[in-house]
């Protein structure tokens, strides 16, 4: 693997460790091969066997996580003293079908997609590896680095609480990742400090009463209605029970009752997410939202039975870990490369490390400049400009070099 030498600095001294063409070209074969083998959370054994492959080509020696699959691999060797930089991808897949007409490594397993962008996270971070360790072989390294490939991030609460307890933040300072981004142009990153992400949280609930004839709904549970009265008035309650600015909010996915029209059931389930935008106010949900279900079933006569998921909280960036990005993004591509982004109601599990260890996410950029259609994030159609593999590399490896030499 041949790697060009350095990159210029203004004013500094040069930055090693671009990525060359032909290793670019090699990771972008690597990103479709996932992109055509999707994974669930704790199902990534294919995954997981292909990037620990390539690690231990490059002569590294990654260790598998005990939960059999995702894995750690450290470059350079840890003194115990000074604590390293994490790299974290996150490498499974979504339950969907991959709905892409003309593209020639679309998933070949039904309903199954990488339609989040994580066989773009994996690439990236398997390319910072490799580009990182040739710069310890040659002694350009000055503190190890730590490449974090957690598995189960699309599940509740996220298997990124499953890679802590498997003690992957032993020996970490600081850790940082990307979400791709269809609404930044590949080239580019998205950056701000503070929440970058929500809480998001799942919600399920089943009422009960006792059913009867439409005809004399009196003389019963109205259950549908008293369903119905769940959906619409316990959002705008739990809106009124903290503040607004936290932007708490309780949104339906499915409503399921009855099977006959002239007949009142007896059972009604529902389900959804609660999302925030704080810690705090994360904190206090469950009690929020459980209080007003409730208060609106016991209104309606209707029996509750709440199943309340704690999900993630915010992805919280850390100033300084956020300066390290953006020090490393204009080290590689100028300081135009980095935008300011607003905060996002989807949820990440990424933040259950920041619970540990001060950290950052980036947003990178996965669209072609000039183009007009955005490819959502959890849609079939999703896919990425593959220029931001060599984006993210240099950045994460920028990120690695800055650090070691604060």
């Amino acid at each position: 693997m041949s790697l060009e030498s350095e990159v210029d600095l203004p004013g500094e001294a040069v930055l090693p460790g671009v990525l060359s063409d032909a290793l670019h070209a090699e990771l972008v074969h690597f990103r479709r091969d996932l992109h055509m083998h999707p994974e669930l959370g704790n199902q990534e054994f294919r995954t997981t066997a292909a990037i620990k492959e390539r690690l231990e080509r490059a002569g590294l020696k990654p260790r598998v996580l005990a939960v059999g699959t995702g894995l750690v691999c450290d470059i350079g060797e840890w003194d115990g003293r000074r604590p390293m930089l994490a790299l974290r991808a996150d490498i499974d897949g979504l339950p969907i079908p991959d709905t892409k007409t003309e593209c020639s490594y679309r998933s070949t397993v039904p309903d199954r997609a990488h339609a989040c962008g994580h066989d773009v996270h994996t690439t990236v971070v398997l390319g910072a590896g490799l580009v990182l360790a040739e710069l310890d072989k040659k002694g350009l390294l000055p503190r190890p680095v730590r490449l974090l490939f957690q598995p189960a991030e699309e599940v509740l609460p996220g298997g990124a609480a499953d890679a802590i307890d498997c003690g992957v933040l032993e020996g970490v300072g600081k850790i940082i990742a990307v979400h791709c981004d269809p609404r930044v142009d590949a080239g580019k990153i998205g950056l701000r400090t503070g929440a970058i992400t929500s809480a998001c949280d799942r919600l399920e609930i089943a009422l009960n009463g006792p059913g009867g004839h439409t005809a004399r709904p009196h003389l019963t549970t109205d259950l549908v209605t008293a369903a119905a009265r769940v959906v619409t008035d316990v959002p705008a309650i739990v809106g009124r029970r903290v503040d607004t600015r936290a932007g708490l909010a309780v949104t339906w996915g499915r409503i399921e009752s009855g099977h006959a029209p002239n007949v009142i059931p007896q059972h009604a389930e529902l389900s959804g997410t609660v999302r925030c935008l704080d810690l705090d106010t994360w904190r206090q949900a469950p009690d929020v939202v459980v209080a007003a279900i409730d208060e609106v079933a016991n209104l309606h006569g209707a029996k509750s039975e709440i199943n309340y998921v704690r999900g993630v909280p915010p992805v919280v960036n850390d100033a300084e870990v956020t300066g390290l990005i953006r020090a490393a993004m204009t080290a590689r591509r100028g300081a135009d490369s980095v935008e300011s982004t607003e905060q996002s109601l989807g949820g990440e599990d990424f933040s259950w490390y920041l619970q540990h260890v001060p950290g950052a996410m980036a947003r990178l950029g996965v669209r072609t400049p000039g183009e007009r259609t955005v490819r959502d994030l959890h849609q079939g159609d999703f896919d990425a400009d593959e220029s931001a593999i060599t984006v993210g590399v240099e950045m994460f490896t920028a990120a690695a070099l800055l650090d070691a030499a604060s």
